[in-house]
């Protein structure tokens, strides 16, 4: 029996006019092995971003693992750790009685999350964390090279 594989995973989203052209970024450690990927969004906003490259990292594991995900987006650990079942109970409302701004991605969060053990971190952003800029750099690269093909 093997023990489960415990994996850092590193995110961050950009977004150039908020809504507008949109890339996030993830780099995952395991041991000495590391893994980058990026992608790009044509219409959508940071947030947006920042969900998405929690998604794409979790959703590479290949099997339940121990992770330790590092963001710069409180949006995403407070969304994450403190609000996300209260949306659940309450039909995906806020306590103001709102619909959950950016529900799917939510919920696919929600999902891709299930079979995992995970420790949040919060980074404050552009403060010289060399992995959180490593990320921040793949997300702003995803949208440099899409602009450029235009």
């Amino acid at each position: 029996m093997s023990s489960v594989q415990t994996v850092e995973i590193f995110t961050d989203g950009a977004c150039r006019g908020n809504p507008g052209k949109g890339g996030w970024g993830l780099l995952m450690r395991y041991g000495n092995i590391e893994k980058e990927a990026y992608g790009y969004v044509e219409n959508t906003t940071n947030n947006q971003m920042e969900l998405m490259a929690v998604i794409q990292g979790l959703e590479k594991l290949k099997r339940p693992c121990n992770v330790k995900l590092t963001t710069d987006s409180k949006y995403v650990v407070q969304g994450i750790t403190q609000w996300i079942d209260g949306w659940k109970a309450k039909g995906w409302k806020t306590t103001s009685r709102q619909a959950v701004k950016n529900k799917e991605l939510w919920q696919r969060l929600d999902k891709a999350r299930a079979t995992h053990n995970i420790k949040w971190q919060w980074v404050k952003g552009h403060s010289g964390h060399k992995e959180n800029e490593r990320v921040d750099a793949l997300a702003n690269k995803a949208i440099d090279e899409q602009s450029s093909s235009m």
